[in-house]
């Protein structure tokens, strides 16, 4: 396996954890901050949120199941996935945390 498919992988993690609080959010109507947020850490309405977490869902996607050759019975590649996707859940949790009270 090549070394740029463990990167992509491992960005894929991050994209699919980020999927899921915007995706969430939008589908139960609530704001929630996203890049295309205005002003600047407010909360985008739900139809952005959706959107932005189909985006993050279809990258994610792609790149773990169009970089190299994935496949979920090899330790090390599902390691690499979720290490970018905890990497991110982790960043996620402290930066919204202390803003919705789960400090």
């Amino acid at each position: 396996m090549r070394w740029y498919a463990y990167v992509a992988y491992f960005f894929g993690g991050v994209f699919l954890v980020n999927a899921i609080p915007h995706s969430v959010s939008g589908v139960l109507g609530r704001a929630f901050p996203s890049p295309f947020s205005s002003p600047p850490g407010q909360g985008a309405t739900a139809l952005v949120n959706v959107l932005w977490g189909t985006f993050n869902l279809v990258v994610g996607y792609l790149l773990v199941s169009r970089v190299g050759t994935f496949d979920l019975r090899r330790t090390r590649e599902v390691l690499v996935v979720g290490a970018g996707g905890l990497l991110m859940a982790v960043m996620l949790a402290q930066l919204f945390g202390p803003l919705y009270g789960g400090a």
